[in-house]
């Protein structure tokens, strides 16, 4: 039987038998299937819409977010990328330090592509993906010779409730990539995703053993002869928070304006479903420590703003805790779409800054954490356009790192690029 023991050299003359027994075995495997390294290169790469349309399907499409958080920026700070890919090894999203992606992208480690190892032979993703463990892969000892510049750690992530494997997270570049700090800090990122992910399930089981709850208690109520004839469903009011434009409520009727501090209250509600207690919904609306009375009392009085508009019946403002139901953000809507991978569709959702003049400190906190999340999203993986959309927001104007990858981005013989040379000019006069 073939053993990597007797295998002195791969085709291109590589001696690697000091490789790890993890890796060692996945040469052999990758030997076996190529026999000449040179043939590794990746067999698919998904076209932009049906990559669109797979990742924001993705389960872990809803942790992205987090992922993000932990990973993408301290890489791009050490000059590394973040990859994090599905259960066959395909790259779902590839984020991080710019010069190393470009460089990743000349051997086609971007978004859509296929790095499992009957595609590109042995590498950490596929070896995580292949055998299940948390894996190292240096420079020579990758099974394809382009990708030997490169080194990277892996580590699968696993569905919390069957255990099966679900994808990976991966880190890639130069040496650092394999420092022997990587592995533990994947592990621990890895661990907090799977975490987020099992209470996701739970919460999901928890709502529907809700919504089974409520739908036996109105069949009690009703009884079966007092069935009601359907109604046509009307669509959610929606909260406009982004942008310039003062807040308001829009709805099927019309517009309804509503106070700066109305406004912060539905918005901050509907970003914690689960609902805030008084204490906890005065110190997110209010910079400095306010009686139990007021927040109540300005409850109270968004209450009686929305029964004149005749839309207390649509939204539902409960208490003990504070919770609002019936109702769509603007902002919130970004933050799914983001969570999902579809930075396109949440570019265009997101009018501008959030809240622009409020000063209430949950909204100070997430105006900054949703407009990061989106510039990264954007940087990380959009095509010259979307970038240039993204270009005309207000907090991109002095933005160099992203006017800079526009004008990368765009191709030799645009008109564009005149426009954004100018622009560059401008920031640096």
């Amino acid at each position: 039987m073939d053993s990597f023991s007797a295998l002195d050299q791969l085709a291109d003359g590589r001696d690697l038998r000091t490789a790890p027994p993890l890796v060692q075995a996945s040469l052999l495997r990758s030997r076996t299937a190529f026999v000449d390294p040179t043939r590794a290169t990746v067999r698919s790469i998904l076209g932009a819409d049906e990559l669109e349309e797979y990742r924001s399907g993705h389960q872990l499409a809803t942790v992205l977010p987090l992922i993000r958080s932990l990973l993408s920026t301290p890489a791009k700070e050490h000059g590394l990328i973040m990859a994090v890919g599905d259960e066959a090894g395909r790259l779902l999203w590839v984020e991080g330090d710019a010069g190393t992606r470009g460089r990743a992208e000349d051997m086609a480690f971007l978004p859509g592509a296929d790095w499992s190892e009957s595609s590109m032979g042995t590498s950490a993703p596929a070896i995580a993906i292949a055998t299940g463990a948390a894996v190292q892969v240096r420079r020579e000892e990758h099974f394809a010779p382009q990708v030997t510049e490169f080194c990277c750690s892996a580590v699968p992530l696993r569905d919390p409730v069957n255990g099966n494997r679900i994808g990976f997270l991966d880190l890639t570049g130069g040496d650092r990539a394999a420092d022997s700090l990587i592995l533990p800090y994947l592990r621990s990122t890895a661990e907090a995703v799977q975490s987020h992910l099992a209470a996701q399930v739970q919460a999901a089981k928890a709502q529907a053993e809700r919504r089974e709850r409520d739908r036996a208690t109105a069949r009690v109520v009703v009884g079966p002869s007092a069935a009601r004839p359907a109604r046509a469903t009307k669509a959610a009011p929606r909260l406009s928070v982004t942008g310039q434009r003062p807040p308001a409520l829009r709805t099927a009727t019309g517009q309804l304006p509503l106070s700066r501090r109305h406004a912060e209250i539905l918005a901050v509600l509907a970003k914690h479903p689960a609902g805030l207690d008084t204490a906890e919904l005065a110190a997110a609306i209010y910079p400095t420590p306010v009686t139990p009375v007021t927040i109540r009392a300005e409850v109270t009085r968004l209450r009686k703003v929305l029964a004149k508009a005749d839309l207390d019946s649509q939204i539902q403002l409960s208490s003990r805790p504070y919770r609002v139901t019936g109702l769509e953000v603007d902002a919130v809507s970004v933050e799914t779409l983001l969570g999902r991978g579809s930075h396109v569709q949440a570019l265009n959702e997101y009018a501008g800054t959030l809240l622009p003049e409020s000063e209430a400190p949950a909204i100070l906190t997430w105006r900054e954490e949703l407009a990061a999340t989106l510039r990264e999203a954007v940087l990380a993986d959009a095509s010259a356009e979307t970038l240039l959309k993204y270009l005309r927001r207000p907090e991109a104007t002095d933005d160099v790192e992203a006017w800079t990858l526009a004008l990368k981005l765009l191709p030799a013989r645009s008109p564009k690029r005149a426009a954004v040379l100018a622009h560059l000019d401008r920031i640096d006069t």
